[in-house]
């Protein structure tokens, strides 16, 4: 079952509730103010509605919707784990107070984690444009400026390499054929652990990599080989458990289902790791379509942004649009990468939409700078156009960037770039630490709202000071 709020949030005496409300830190006073919104927790509670098809009127009570929004917003502005956030609950009156649990049990961690994932992107994304039309209300924003940049989120994975994912396949492959040989209580073929031999042939290829010239090459390429052949066969192993379970009976057949669904989806992983492999050591192909960098995080990609200490960063590419006072409007996870000078447009017709007309000024880095773009984007309204072309040779156009205003736009479009920071250092964005691509999106989600709804209430104590 599930429920808007507590019924009684404290049991405190006056005295006590006064003494915790003064040591509340001032962001708390507004952003509480702002969750009080009756459309925000009703986007949350819709969500817990649909967990299950009798949420809303059968099984245990769920935890309120008030207090699910304010323990996930308390967790990404602390940059938190559902653990630390358990424990800090607990121990803390005013974080009681502030989440609303009051003298009521607080979730353990596993509870908090699936309210975290049963509020999906959909329901982040209401949030978000809920936030925004408080802060239009609120006159916090008005939509004359916008800024835009990109960054990238990496996913909790570690560094890729051929043989490491042969690795990874070989031992998910084998762990999980062992369990079903256990469930079943025994395969007509007995299953063959190879995983020593695999652990060796990886040890060796990074003992070969330290030897210099061509005879380290050589060696690494043989041990390769032997590691392929290895993983091949631990998929043909795969391969036949999963067509014998075919032939079970169907009361077995539904145990072993989970099992099935890893199996199938590992195999087609661990081929398509093998053939990546296959292309690169034995071809010298290293532009391989398709390419997976982890065979737990499928949608992650290598991406490329020219920083000197980090070449290759493995996750998603991330969108973020700013208005007046580092409001961000508007985000957006990119499942494949786009080249930024195509991001520019979409971004004005995205501030459009929110606000009902184009921004004054637009500010953005090099790389969104496209002729076509710049064009198309004054017809739409926009009549300052902060975005530098560092390749043009034409005098007029270094003469136009030299402007003092164009100059202005550039110094205040930085600003993207400490909000970039913030995000990553203070709400979590440096790495995300859910599963999927959904889940990277609600991690963008939850943290970009964290943020927000700081900022929106810093705003607001200026304007009644």
């Amino acid at each position: 079952m599930i429920q808007l709020r507590h019924r009684q949030p404290s049991l405190w005496h006056s005295g006590l509730a006064k003494d915790i409300e003064d040591l509340w830190e001032p962001w708390m006073k507004e952003v509480d103010q702002l969750l009080e919104d009756a459309a925000l927790v009703e986007s949350v509670y819709d969500a817990q509605g649909k967990r299950h098809p009798m949420s809303r009127t059968r099984g245990r009570t769920q935890t309120p919707a008030e207090v699910a929004l304010r323990l996930l917003i308390l967790k990404h502005v602390r940059n938190w784990s559902y653990d630390t956030l358990e424990r800090e609950v607990r121990a803390n009156l005013v974080y009681r107070a502030f989440t609303r649990v009051g003298d009521e049990k607080v979730p353990d961690a596993k509870t908090l984690a699936r309210l975290g994932q049963a509020i999906g992107p959909e329901v982040i994304g209401e949030l978000h444009e809920r936030l925004m039309e408080l802060a239009r209300e609120h006159r916090v924003v008005q939509g004359r400026k916008m800024r835009v940049d990109t960054t990238v989120v990496e996913t909790n994975v570690h560094y890729p390499t051929d043989s490491s994912l042969l690795g990874d396949g070989a031992r998910v492959l084998t762990r999980t054929m062992k369990k079903v040989e256990k469930v079943t209580g025994g395969l007509k073929k007995r299953i063959r652990n190879r995983m020593r031999s695999v652990n060796k042939k990886v040890i060796a290829i990074a003992l070969a990599g330290r030897l210099k010239g061509p005879e380290g090459e050589e060696r690494r390429v043989e041990r390769y080989r032997e590691l392929v052949s290895l993983t091949r066969k631990i998929v043909h192993q795969a391969e036949g458990v999963l067509e014998e379970m075919q032939h079970l009976p169907r009361h077995r057949q539904a145990r072993l289902k989970r099992f099935r669904e890893i199996l199938e989806t590992m195999t087609g992983r661990v081929r398509q790791v093998v053939r990546q492999t296959k292309a690169r050591v034995f071809r010298g192909i290293t532009q391989y379509p398709h390419k997976i960098v982890s065979l737990f995080e499928p949608h992650t990609e290598i991406i490329r942004k020219g920083k000197a200490s980090k070449p290759n960063e493995f996750g998603n590419m991330v969108k973020v649009q700013e208005a007046e006072n580092q409001i961000i409007t508007h985000y957006e996870v990119f499942a494949e990468r786009p080249e930024d000078s195509r991001l520019l447009v979409p971004a004005v017709e995205q501030h459009q939409h929110l606000f009902g007309r184009a921004p004054r000024i637009v500010a953005a880095d090099a790389g969104f700078y496209s002729l076509k773009s710049e064009k198309v984007i004054q017809t739409m309204g926009v009549t300052r156009v902060a975005v530098p072309n560092r390749n043009s040779k034409s005098s007029e156009r270094r003469k136009l960037q030299r402007t003092h205003w164009f100059r202005a736009g550039q110094r205040w479009r930085t600003g993207c770039e400490g909000r970039i920071s913030v995000l990553k250092r203070r709400h979590g964005l440096n790495r995300c630490r859910y599963r999927g691509f959904e889940g990277m999106q609600r991690w963008v989600g939850l943290g970009v709202i964290a943020d927000n709804i700081i900022q929106i209430g810093r705003c607001l104590a200026v304007q009644r000071a």
